[in-house]
């Protein structure tokens, strides 16, 4: 590993390569089971569903403290055509934090963070609107998702920063876990 990549200090976003990617020992986890990497928040949504259609709360003031989340200083909402993949990318400086509110969305997140407990695991989540939960992703968390139903995935993020194109970093979808994204037939 490079000797810039395992100093005292944390390593920065900037710093990451295609080729250092490729030598980690990632340790994929079962969707079914609560994310294990250090610093991720899934949340589960109450669905408050009647004859009249659904109420679903996509935020709450409280939930900084109650649930170890940040305030959101920008949101937006975004659309994934289905079967589109987007990923892979990491921040040094932002949280995201984002539910879908409509379709099925699956997230793929990968702790590439050598001073972290958790370093290499990869944790696949399903988000959606028959299962509506809020994730939050912390720092260096190299993430992606996958739209998985039609015609599109609606996604609400609650960034903890206003976007900065500097604070973005993009890796090909493809250079690294492949065989993370679903469907998988069988």
């Amino acid at each position: 590993m490079d000797s810039a990549l395992t100093n005292a200090q944390p390593m920065r976003a900037s710093q990451v390569t295609v080729e250092w990617l490729q030598t980690i020992d990632y340790q994929i986890t079962s969707p079914y089971r609560p994310p294990t990497i250090e610093g991720v928040v899934l949340k589960e949504l109450n669905a408050l569903v009647d004859g009249r259609g659904d109420v679903i709360e996509l935020w709450s003031k409280p939930w900084v403290d109650q649930e170890n989340l940040v305030d959101p200083v920008h949101v937006y909402q975004s659309a994934t055509d289905y079967g589109v993949t987007k990923c892979w990318h990491l921040h040094d400086i932002h949280t995201d934090q984002f539910t879908v509110t409509r379709g099925k969305l699956q997230v793929t997140l990968v702790d590439i963070r050598p001073d972290s407990p958790t370093f290499g695991h990869v944790n696949p989540i399903f988000l959606g609107s028959q299962r509506p939960r809020l994730i939050k992703i912390p720092p260096r968390i190299m993430h992606g998702w996958k739209a998985l139903s039609m015609p599109e995935v609606i996604v609400v993020n609650l960034q903890s920063h206003v976007y900065d194109g500097a604070d973005e970093f993009k890796y090909p979808w493809d250079c690294v876990l492949e065989e993370v994204w679903e469907p998988r037939n069988g």
